[in-house]
């Protein structure tokens, strides 16, 4: 099963977060299909930028969005 979630980068008590299409198997920070877009909820306001076209080929393809990036999406218009 393919999910779209999100992997933790930067500093200590400074995350940012790289929106990914991975195996569900694969853990969180380890290997993954695709890069879509990043989050960083550090600014202000939160930063939210995904590349709408491959997120909406991958969820036509069947990946599975987690909670979050479901929100990151409904925010950033990709889903209704």
């Amino acid at each position: 099963m393919v999910k779209i979630r999100l992997k933790r980068m930067g500093a200590h008590k400074k995350p940012f977060y790289r929106v990914v299409v991975a195996d569900a198997r694969s853990p969180r920070d380890g290997k993954f299909i695709e890069e879509i877009g990043y989050y960083n909820p550090m600014t202000e306001p939160k930063e939210i930028k995904i590349d709408e076209e491959k997120a909406k080929k991958w969820l036509s393809n069947g990946a599975q969005p987690t909670e979050t990036v479901k929100a990151l999406f409904k925010k950033s218009g990709i889903i209704g």
